[in-house]
């Protein structure tokens, strides 16, 4: 893994100034960006309409590989693939990509590790390494960009579904909370939506939080239409101080005030996400409080069947809790899906398979039979 500064971490306008500044063409940038997002080229000795002296100055200055496979678990119905991904520094952090019959969606991750330390998450329980680079962000994409777009990767029986060719849906939903890592992710987002290049819809886009206020009130000014999904998890602040302990910091009330200024100055929907927990969140009396939380807002709730760490007292809620859960949502008009499971057998959760290479397991393997969780 080369070491110089990632080209990933650049927006169109800062290339082009770079190459302005080498005394080379503007055009340039943009056909190193077409290279880079729209033909996925891994380095720049394959940039054949470019001048040698411009490949040689790019490779000599910035790198097309902020992170490296070290290891990658993939289900037994092919549908799901987990990367852990080596970046600077030996630090570790995970992607996944998970296929359905229309789409190809991406859970990266935006931290190694999160300092939010919701006790039922695996990266939580890792703890705060650093934030992402926006390069390193933009590089989980387009690796797994490159994989689909390569119609050998994984020989034949990789593909579970019709061999698809991009990544279609992107979720900042993996480690760390993007809302403490904000500036770099964003920029990241502007980059992977620039029409220019990758041309990823703004609303193929997806942002979690467990709930930053100032990050949400942040991205209500923002000018592309990325879709907000709030990490709830329970609807009263005492069980919530402990599933979600941000909230000692903003509480309920606060984060749903939050919540309607944002729908105000959008109108877009937000997803809440409620991950169930056997006896923990997923009585009557927590649907009950949710009801009344979400009443009037403009909402759709996503419930979570919780896959647990190992060793952890967290379990998750039984079928039946789950559909009367969710039976008692839409009774109250409150719109509601329960997440299709995926990567059951391969720890898919993340942090899950960081936790277990740094707890003594196999790298540099590809491992089937293994994934899910869910983050704080």
């Amino acid at each position: 893994m080369t070491e110089g500064r990632s080209l990933y971490d650049l927006t169109y306008e800062e290339l082009e100034d770079v190459i302005k500044g080498w005394g080379h063409p503007a055009y340039r940038a943009r056909q190193i960006w077409e290279w880079v997002y729209v033909k996925l080229a891994g380095d720049f000795a394959s940039m054949t309409n470019l001048p040698k002296e411009l490949r040689r100055q790019l490779a000599e200055t910035f790198s097309l590989a902020p992170l490296h496979l070290l290891t990658e678990a993939v289900s037994t119905d092919k549908r799901t693939r987990k990367g852990l991904f080596r970046l600077r520094g030996n630090e570790t952090v995970e992607t996944v990509l998970m296929f359905y019959d229309k789409r190809r969606t991406l859970c990266i991750s935006s931290q190694v590790g999160c300092g939010m330390g919701c006790p039922f998450c695996a990266t939580g329980l890792s703890g705060f390494r650093r934030n992402l680079s926006t390069g390193e962000i933009v590089g989980q994409v387009l690796y797994y960009a490159r994989w689909l777009a390569d119609p050998l990767a994984g020989g034949e029986e990789a593909a579970p579904v019709p061999r698809p060719t991009r990544v279609t849906n992107v979720v900042f939903m993996g480690m760390g909370e993007p809302m403490a890592n904000y500036d770099r992710g964003w920029k990241a987002i502007r980059i992977l939506t620039d029409k220019r290049g990758f041309n990823l819809g703004a609303r193929r886009i997806t942002v979690s939080t467990v709930g930053l206020v100032p990050g949400i009130l942040r991205m209500a000014e923002e000018d592309l239409q990325v879709k907000l999904a709030v990490s709830l998890h329970a609807a009263e602040d005492e069980l919530r101080n402990w599933l979600v302990p941000i909230n000692r910091r903003y509480p309920l009330a606060e984060l749903m005030d939050a919540v309607r200024t944002y729908i105000r100055r959008t109108g877009r929907r937000v997803t809440f996400e409620y991950a169930l927990m056997r006896d923990i969140n997923d009585r009557p009396e927590h649907a009950r409080a949710l009801i009344r939380r979400l009443k009037g807002v403009l909402a759709h709730v996503n419930l979570i069947p919780l896959n647990p760490v190992e060793g952890s007292p967290f379990q998750p809620s039984t079928r039946r809790t789950t559909v009367r859960f969710a039976r008692m949502l839409e009774d109250a008009g409150i719109p509601v899906t329960v997440r299709l499971r995926r990567g059951l057998d391969i720890n898919a959760g993340c942090g899950q398979l960081r936790r277990h290479v740094l707890q003594g397991g196999q790298e540099g393997e590809k491992r089937e039979g293994e994934i899910t969780g869910v983050r704080g």
